[in-house]
Order: C-alpha cells, then structure tokens, then sequence
C-alpha cells in the first residue's frame, strides 16, 4: 500500500507516486513556503546559467525536461511549457546581469531550501533519487492545479 493513501503504489499513476513521496518529505508549513519561493527561483536560476554557459545547452535541458513532464501528465507537461516559457522571458530580461542575478539567487534558494529540511527534519527527496528535482516544480504547482479544479 502507498504510504499517503488507501491505493496500492503499482496500480496508482507514476505522477501521484512522485508527488505522493515528496509531500511526505514537505509537510511543515513553513518548509512548503519555503518551497514555493525557493523552487521557482532555483528554475529560474539554473536556466540562466546554463543559459551563460551556451544557450543551446539550456534549450536541450528544457526540451529534455519537458519529454519527461509529457510522459507524467499532460495537463502538467502543458502548465510547465508556460512557466518554462515565463522562466526563458526572465531569462532574456536579465541580459548582462544574468549571471551575477542567478548565482546570487541560485545560492539563497538552495540555502532556504536546506533551512527548510532542517526545520522539516527530512532530507531533501533528491538525496533519494535526482528526478525528484524535477518533480520539485511540479509540487510547487499542485495547488494551483487543485485550486483550478485541473487533473492531472
């Protein structure tokens, strides 16, 4: 059986496994904030500096990334094209400030991330298993899917 719910885990989608496993490292509110700050920046940041460091580099991640979204949801795999998109405009905007911006920014968000497993008193999930980095986004996102009344 799946530890968040009643479902057993092999006859659940891999989408609510993911995000399932992850909740359970992010459950004190305070570390949820955190990540709801922290996450979107890290993207953010770490497309910039692929970005300094070849643009073609960044665009191959993010095509990469989204062919794994697409294999999860398809309403996820679409939500996260637009943030992408919004992530890629900021990107732009930042010009030759770009990579002083995004190490400064990239450094703090790791830094309230680790704060916040501290406070939560979990290790962050990616320890476990590195394609949790990319189901960080998708955790951040949940909410807003819910809120819409969107499945995924």
């Amino acid at each position: 059986m799946d530890t968040v719910n009643d479902t057993p885990a092999e006859t659940r989608r891999r989408i609510d496994q993911l995000l399932d496993h992850y909740s359970l490292s992010h459950q004190h509110p305070v570390n949820e904030r955190i990540h709801f700050l922290a996450v979107p920046l890290i993207m953010l940041t770490l497309i910039g500096l692929m970005f300094e460091l070849h643009p073609a580099l960044a665009y191959v991640f993010l095509a990469a990334s989204m062919v794994y979204y697409l294999r999860l949801s398809l309403v996820f795999s679409g939500v996260m094209a637009a943030w992408t998109g919004l992530m890629l405009v900021l990107v732009h905007a930042m010009s030759e400030h770009r990579l002083l911006i995004c190490v400064s920014v990239f450094v703090g968000a790791w830094v309230l991330q680790f704060i916040g497993h501290k406070i939560e008193g979990q290790k962050p999930s990616f320890f476990e298993d590195v394609q949790y980095l990319w189901v960080g986004p998708l955790f951040v996102l949940r909410p807003l899917l819910v809120r819409f009344k969107l499945t995924w």
